[in-house]
């Protein structure tokens, strides 16, 4: 295939943060950008060549981007596989229909990674409350009840305790088709960000470890301190997945770590990742030039660190008094300020995020605990 090159237009399924740092990276090389989504201010709206307003499941309003564009790409996996079959009749769509078909549902992951051969946590079908009734009677309590679709950051989720009646947890999701998983005892997580390209080269970065507050990532760190055969094993599992999917672009793998070292996988994301932002200043080549490459047929590119690195997310919550004090930020000359441009701040919202470059990651995540504690508003 004849790669696309710099004058080539790219359109974008979605026009949130993701989208919007692809943006700024393809305009610096040269590209053009063309975004749906429902907002005409959306955060990739702002620095793209032109918006198509629609909803991600409109297909006039997809196909009217299609037809202005060279190659299409996401920044979310929850445009409708449905949609992207139609589109890729009229321009090529990286990641395809297929492998947002396996991903968005979340039987149909849970389906796929056991066909792997995947280790993952127990989990069962739940379409009504007899469903429940016998999940649970495999999978135990405590566990997590989550709609099959759509759910992210802890959204869509029910922690069910033993005892709990399984009818009123099941009344929580609103009659939506879930999942039930077993609740693990997990020491960490980590995740495995890579690249492939369209001739199946394979680029991995360094591993992240992640922690969540709240159900939302709130630090990553890089390199994940870790032996070399457990890395191996990660990168391994995070292969498998990416080449049975035969994706093209950008892919996340999440593992939860065990105390006896195995390793459980627990999502697939086939787009940018939140841990992959440290990549944006830590490493050779961004995940965001990274996916590029790889969706316009070019050589993926150096995938190496160049530093230790923490990210941090800023959350709408640092916002209640006004906008922070970004001079904390700033002062810092390891610190990498990134705001994504959302109009509205509101609790538990993904507003930016701030990137320390620092080969001594332990005192990294020290100075984001710090930064994160000088923006909070006072009561």
């Amino acid at each position: 295939m004849t790669p696309l090159l710099p004058g080539a237009t790219i359109g974008v399924l979605g026009g949130g943060q993701l989208g919007r740092m692809m943006a700024v990276t393809a305009r610096q090389m040269g590209y053009r950008i063309i975004v749906l989504d429902p907002s005409p201010r959306c955060p990739t709206a702002q620095v793209s060549d032109g918006v198509v307003v629609g909803a991600l499941d409109d297909l006039d309003a997809a196909r009217h981007l299609a037809r202005q564009v060279d190659v299409i790409t996401l920044d979310t996996e929850h445009v409708p596989a449905e949609v992207l079959v139609e589109l890729e009749a009229i321009a090529p769509v990286r990641p395809g229909a297929e492998v947002l078909r396996t991903i968005q549902d979340r039987l149909v992951q849970k389906q796929f990674v056991d066909r792997l051969g995947i280790a993952q946590a127990a989990w069962a079908p739940v379409g009504d409350v007899e469903e429940l009734v016998a999940g649970l009677a495999k999978v135990g309590a405590p566990a997590i009840l989550k709609v099959r679709r759509a759910g992210y950051d802890g959204k869509g989720q029910v922690r069910i305790e033993p005892g709990a009646d399984p009818a009123a947890q099941l009344a929580r999701l609103h009659g939506e088709p879930a999942v039930l998983e077993e609740l693990v005892a997990y020491t960490r997580e980590i995740s495995v960000v890579l690249a492939r390209g369209i001739s199946g080269e394979i680029r991995i970065y360094p591993i992240a470890e992640n922690v969540h507050r709240r159900h939302i990532l709130h630090t990553t760190r890089a390199p994940a301190p870790m032996t070399e055969p457990q890395r191996r094993r990660a990168e391994q599992i995070a292969v498998t997945v990416a080449e049975a999917l035969h994706h093209v672009g950008v892919m996340a793998v999440e593992l939860f770590e065990l105390p006896d070292g195995r390793l459980l996988l627990n999502e697939i994301a086939p787009r940018t990742h939140n841990s992959g932002h440290y990549t944006y200043g830590a490493c050779a080549t961004s995940q965001f030039e990274q996916h590029l490459r790889a969706v316009c047929g070019l050589p993926l590119g150096d995938a190496r660190a160049l530093t230790g690195a923490v990210m941090v997310n800023l959350i709408g919550d640092l916002w209640s008094k006004g906008a922070p004090p970004w001079q904390h930020v700033l002062a810092r000359p390891e610190a990498r300020l990134h705001l994504y441009g959302k109009d509205a701040p509101a609790p538990g919202r993904k507003m930016g995020h701030v990137v320390l470059l620092d080969d001594d990651t332990d005192r990294a995540l020290q100075t984001a605990e710090g930064l994160i504690a000088q923006l909070t508003p006072r009561t």
